[in-house]
């Protein structure tokens, strides 16, 4: 297991052990509120149509870039739920290689029970979230094997 590998499981199990804390969904869906809400803010600039993730009720907007051949991913959207279940997938998945995500399910969601907690629109929205984070994975790692 390559130590990037490691990190990723390393980072779900830390979103698995935090929401092991709380009594019952009210209090974890408080909690995944103020997640997205300590995101960093995208500019004006940034919320336009083609940074919109297909196949979510909501607005979500999401960004990826490459430094030094690990991929960051900046969020944003208009619903405060769905803000903080993107910020969990961010947490997992930014600062990881293409490949890391590429091969990384995110287990943390049936471990924490979130899937039986979800209206189908905000699962199949996080679904999409999911998608569009590996799909920038994979054209990131594309255009660099084109390149080499």
């Amino acid at each position: 297991m390559s130590e990037s590998t490691h990190d990723i499981h390393a980072v779900q199990q830390d979103i698995i052990d935090e929401f092991a804390l709380f009594e019952d969904w009210t209090e974890r869906y408080k909690y995944i509120i103020d997640l997205g809400r300590d995101l960093p803010e995208l500019s004006a600039d940034e919320m336009i149509e083609k940074n919109l993730v297909k196949g979510c009720q909501s607005q979500v907007w999401l960004m990826a870039s490459e430094e030094q051949g690990k991929i960051a991913y900046r969020v944003n959207s208009d619903a405060a739920i769905v803000k903080g279940l993107a910020a969990l997938l961010v947490r997992v998945y930014s600062a990881q290689t293409a490949d890391t995500i590429i091969a990384t399910e995110p287990d943390f969601i049936s471990q924490i029970g979130m899937h039986e907690h979800l209206s189908p629109t905000r699962s199949n929205g996080l679904s999409a979230m999911l998608k569009q984070i590996k799909l920038f994975a994979a054209v990131i790692k594309q255009r660099r094997t084109s390149l080499a």
